[in-house]
């Protein structure tokens, strides 16, 4: 029996795919990933991250993007477009038309079926982009914010409820709090 030959698409056919595509999709050297659906907590604490780093930002040069935009992620061995939840540029080079490709700040709400791919896979290839500054994984079904900061050699800094998280990258200081806004955990009374 032989072995099924492994099938890859250009940069310029994913591209163009996505245009069309109802489905989001990942690229990853030739490989292309469908992208599943949210949780509404997901939704929730996306949207309320969204909404505080665009009031800090207004004004400024950078922009804030959400999941519909793509980052490009480019090296001597890789090629890669991922949908970050969030994510900032600031760099008036950015101006593609679907992607960006030197964000300072990537945001990235975790689920079940994406946690262990945001922590290792995405994270090894986020690092490899000289912009990021900041990479915060943010947790659904607890109030756990980690920053992992270029500057920190990518040591995590863990914040909590009750506590305040810092953004350094963008120079946002909140309310852990204010990030889970309209949540109920289980087990809440």
């Amino acid at each position: 029996m032989a072995l099924a030959e492994k099938l890859t698409i250009s940069v310029a056919n994913y591209l163009q795919g996505e245009l069309v595509s109802d489905i989001k999709h990942e690229y990853i050297s030739g490989e292309v990933y469908a992208m599943a659906g949210a949780k509404r907590s997901h939704n929730v604490i996306s949207m309320n991250l969204a909404g505080l780093v665009f009031a800090h930002l207004r004004g400024t040069s950078c922009r804030v993007f959400n999941s519909d935009m793509k980052v490009h992620v480019q090296s001597a061995h890789d090629d890669c477009f991922f949908y970050p939840d969030l994510h900032v540029t600031c760099s008036i080079a950015d101006t593609a038309e679907h992607y960006n490709s030197q964000p300072k700040l990537i945001i990235e709400v975790l689920s079940d079926a994406t946690e262990r791919y945001d922590r290792a896979e995405k994270f090894h290839h986020y690092r490899k982009l000289p912009s990021l500054e900041e990479y915060v994984l943010v947790a659904q079904d607890t109030q756990r914010v980690e920053c992992y900061r270029r500057a920190e050699q990518w040591d995590l800094r863990l914040y909590q409820a009750g506590e305040l998280a810092m953004l350094q990258s963008i120079g946002l200081e909140l309310p852990v709090a204010e990030i889970y806004e309209g949540i109920v955990f289980e087990g809440a009374a």
